[in-house]
């Protein structure tokens, strides 16, 4: 996808097109972001876009300008109701589109992030209730992921990583939290860790070690980095 900045000056739609994506990204950016930190730092922005600190503070300055987010320098960036509002609507169309694209076209789990992407920023919201209809409204992507709710509502998902699981413990997969790594999706799918399969925990190596889950009467064993990643909820 071409830079904003590169495009000629005749190609007016294309550009208010390519920065309406751009104000989309940012925002669903910072929100996921904030989970985990708020205010968010424009350095850990910049970083998750892949993009130069520049560039990320002047596009932030640019959302507040729109009244999107809140911004002060050195201080971070929080949304304002209208930015989370905006975000939320992006992440719901994002979400829906990838079950859509699994239960209604055949696409496998680790191809539809990507495609998502792209249609996110074009569905109709009368298109997006079509979906969710046909859908049966569902409450969570093929990821495990909650898809907030027309309203606004996000609904949370109480687990924790399977890393933090002690030997003998046997727990259910809620969630897949990096679901844009194509290449680790086919792994898991392979090993049938996947949101609602129940494994056992068998054994934990030291010393940050490999981890040994039974699946299905099937020892597999991953390391601590990959299990980070695995939201589970502990059974019984």
């Amino acid at each position: 996808m071409p830079e904003i900045n590169s495009l000629p000056e005749g190609t007016s739609l294309q550009r208010h097109n390519l920065n309406h994506q751009a104000i989309e990204d940012y925002l669903k950016t910072i929100y996921t972001l904030a989970s985990a930190e708020s205010p968010v730092s424009t350095s850990r922005i910049a970083e998750a876009r892949s993009v130069k600190p520049a560039s990320a503070t002047s596009m932030i300055q640019r959302l507040a300008k729109l009244n999107l987010v809140n911004y002060e320098k050195h201080y971070g960036v929080t949304l304002t109701p209208a930015g989370e509002k905006l975000a939320l609507e992006v992440i719901r169309h994002h979400r829906l589109i990838e079950l859509y694209l699994i239960e209604a076209l055949g696409f496998t789990w680790d191809e539809v992030h990507e495609q998502a992407d792209i249609l996110e920023h074009v569905i109709s919201e009368k298109l997006e209730e079509r979906i969710a209809a046909a859908l049966n409204h569902p409450k969570f992507d093929p990821h495990g992921d909650p898809i907030p709710t027309k309203e606004g509502k996000m609904t949370r998902v109480d687990a924790r990583p399977l890393v933090s699981i002690g030997a003998g413990t046997q727990v259910c997969v809620k969630r897949i939290m990096d679901d844009s790594n194509s290449e680790l999706l086919r792994y898991l799918a392979d090993l049938g860790l996947v949101p609602g399969a129940v494994v056992r925990v068998t054994e934990v190596a030291p010393f940050q070690g490999p981890i040994t889950i039974d699946v299905d009467g099937r020892q597999r064993v991953i390391g601590q980095n990959v299990a980070a990643g695995i939201l589970v909820r502990v059974q019984g």
